[in-house]
């Protein structure tokens, strides 16, 4: 699957089938987060891959009781790094490089075949004490993978001429 194609047929999946992922294909799609861009290349994540049941149950009700979440074969939590992250600025990036790596590990499960939905619904300090993530650490998000039992239509999305501007913000859109 192409890289717009993916972008394109990615949905928001809530339902899953209980059937694993092959080993190389979750590897692949690691690597995918491994290689993506951030901020002076400073890479200031740390990714939790959680397959345990217990754990995965623990993680769903971390997440304002999203307990389909445990359905899934894994769920992936991405954990920003802010020391890591502090550049010449002085501005944290980590939270928008982790946004990045969490994204191309999306698309990448998605040409792959697998569904995925962005939480960003979800106690912070209850992931960090389920997955022992270090205090001085930040949750940034977390998405379950797996075999998708679902197939979502598209969502409604904006008319172009309410997100774009041309040369100007407000400048208006053709």
């Amino acid at each position: 699957m192409e890289a717009i194609e993916a972008i394109l047929k990615r949905r928001s999946v809530r339902r899953y089938k209980p059937d694993p992922i092959p080993e190389e294909h979750l590897r692949r799609i690691l690597e995918c987060g491994r290689q993506s861009p951030s901020a002076g290349n400073r890479q200031p994540w740390h990714f939790v891959v959680t397959k345990d049941p217990e754990l995965k149950g623990q993680l769903a009700r971390a997440c304002n009781g999203q307990t389909w979440m445990a359905d899934a074969y894994v769920i992936l939590t991405g954990v920003g790094l802010p020391e890591v992250s502090r550049g010449s600025t002085g501005r944290l990036w980590y939270q928008v490089d982790v946004a990045i790596a969490m994204q191309d590990m999306i698309l990448a499960a998605t040409a792959l075949g697998y569904g995925t939905c962005w939480i960003g619904a979800f106690d912070e300090e209850e992931v960090k004490k389920v997955l022992e993530i270090p205090e001085e650490l930040a949750v940034v998000a977390l998405t379950p993978i797996g075999v998708p039992a679902e197939s979502p239509s598209p969502r409604p999305r904006k008319a172009p001429e309410e997100v774009f501007s041309e040369e100007k913000f407000g400048g208006g859109w053709r």
